[in-house]
């Protein structure tokens, strides 16, 4: 991905590592301080992880929607500018700076946000734009409210286990029924999603008015607990009883003897074809009004995907299966235009992945951690094509991302014999081996270097935002500690963007002053 035929930087943030006193970081004042601070460093990207609700786990790879925003995001600050909150109301109990408890900060600020929702639903000032949206989003937002007055009914959204079966098949008198006993609740979460919008597109604005342009990020399945599943059961692969009957995962390979049993139902995607892939056109044109990229994880799985039978135990027995990527992407650029994808393409890599990316123009990923990794005799496990001096122009290149550990963590995990090939091949000391591959990175061919601020402040493993496959008490709570992000690591950020022509030098200015 480039920027106007411009080479460019980037740093991977997501909103709730920012610091906050409200124990989660939000879209308030400390976003825009960071977008400030991302443009004092020479960066023009700010990537962050998905901005869905998350469920089970605080996964946002895992949301309760592919289309609703994370209400824990909205920032009080902003309603009590707007009139909303009051300061009295704001008063909080003391949160942890460095992680998100997310059990204690739901307890603390759902009932808060609900106190603004309740007044956008009374204000005669809000109405028209209030009522704008909801037309706007009916196409998901209906469905989504509804869904959460449910799980807040029963306080668990499997919807196909938990609830009543009439609810769960989504019985048309039932539906009406409840529609309009729990007509304020839906209401309510209606009004959530009204909040989070406006905030997410203000800071947006404010974003591109300083020459920062951001990247979301969906996972390619929705999951099982979901508005998604629920209200287009029809989507995914189902047997018989209406019950899933095929899931994703990936097969065995050198990193797991088991394969990886991800779990979510797979898409039916004949059914998505009859409907002209209506469901993926309104999820892309969603997250392209939140962010100005998108990267797509799993994107392998648009030309073939991994299916396993429900109820297996492992992912050992799946089979590949086609995907309809081709016609799928030619749908949505008929519809939306030229996509600004960037594919995650990491895996096993086959000719139709590399094809169906190319043909639409989407830029790869490079993780040059992995280009280190070697096998049991000491040979290079193939991945050499992720080490920095390999990349080609129209790739995405990171240190890591948040799948992986941070690069002080890596390192410092490293045998002795690693390390010394480490050290050889960035010419770095320890003590400035994060550093080193920062530069080795921004220094290389590829259009785009991003970097996850836990790299920038070179942290060790205790930062790390994702161990994959677990679902440990860590995952996704790391926060960054207020002005970590000082003038020191501006600067070598910004000194690194200036001498690897990332810093608004378009890419002919660039070779041209590349030493000989």
């Amino acid at each position: 991905m480039d920027i106007d035929g411009k080479r460019s930087a980037g740093i991977l943030m997501h909103i709730t590592s920012l610091p906050s006193e409200y124990g989660i970081g939000d879209l308030g004042p400390e976003a825009y301080q960071f977008a400030e601070d991302a443009k004092d460093a020479g960066v023009q990207l700010w990537q962050m992880l998905p901005l869905v609700p998350t469920g089970y786990g605080n996964s946002p790879y895992a949301g309760r929607s592919a289309f609703a925003g994370n209400e824990l995001l909205i920032s009080p600050d902003l309603l009590f500018m707007s009139g909303l909150l009051s300061r009295r109301e704001m008063l909080h109990p003391e949160f942890p700076s460095d992680h998100v408890d997310f059990a204690a900060v739901s307890g603390w600020k759902i009932p808060l946000l609900r106190k603004a929702a309740e007044r956008v639903i009374a204000s005669k000032l809000e109405k028209k734009a209030f009522e704008a949206f909801c037309e706007r989003e009916a196409y998901w937002l209906d469905d989504y409210a509804l869904f959460m007055a449910l799980y807040e009914k029963y306080n668990d959204a499997r919807w196909h286990t938990v609830w009543s079966e009439d609810e769960g098949q989504r019985d048309p008198y039932t539906i009406s029924r409840i529609r309009k006993e729990r007509r304020k609740e839906i209401e309510i979460y209606k009004a959530l999603q009204y909040l989070f919008d406006k905030q997410i597109k203000a800071l947006r604005s404010f974003t591109s008015s300083i020459g920062i342009r951001t990247i979301g990020d969906i996972p390619i399945y929705a999951a099982a607990d979901s508005a998604d599943t629920w209200s287009h059961i029809e989507l995914f692969k189902t047997d018989s009883s209406g019950r899933y009957s095929a899931v994703s995962g990936v097969p065995p390979d050198m990193f797991s003897p088991t394969g990886q049993l991800w779990g979510n139902p797979v898409y039916n995607w004949k059914k998505h074809e009859e409907t002209g892939f209506q469901w993926w056109i309104e999820r892309i044109r969603r997250c392209l009004s939140m962010t100005d990229i998108i990267r797509i994880d799993h994107f392998r799985g648009f030309a073939e995907y991994y299916e396993i039978k429900a109820g297996a135990a492992s992912a050992e027995n799946g089979v590949w299966k086609k995907s309809p990527g081709k016609k799928l992407f030619s749908a949505l650029q008929r519809e939306l235009g030229t996509l600004p994808i960037i594919a995650e393409d990491l895996g096993w890599m086959t000719d139709s992945v590399i094809k169906l990316r190319d043909s639409n123009g989407f830029p790869g990923m490079k993780i040059a951690q992995g280009g280190f990794s070697r096998k049991g005799d000491g040979s290079l496990n193939g991945y050499d094509d992720f080490l920095p001096h390999n990349y080609t122009r129209r790739f995405v290149a990171y240190t890591g991302t948040h799948d992986n550990d941070t690069t002080r963590g890596w390192f410092d995990k490293l045998s002795l014999d690693d390390k010394h090939m480490v050290r050889e091949y960035l010419s770095s000391s320890d003590d400035e081996i994060v550093w080193s591959l920062i530069k080795s990175i921004m220094l290389s061919n590829a259009d785009t270097a991003i970097i996850p601020m836990q790299d920038i402040l070179e942290l060790g493993s205790e930062a790390r935002m994702n161990y994959p496959s677990t679902c440990n008490s860590i995952n996704w709570t790391w926060r960054m500690e207020k002005d970590a992000f000082d003038d020191y690591r501006k600067g070598r950020l910004a000194f690194l963007a200036r001498i690897s022509g990332r810093n608004g030098m378009t890419k002919e200015e660039f070779e041209k002053n590349m030493p000989r």
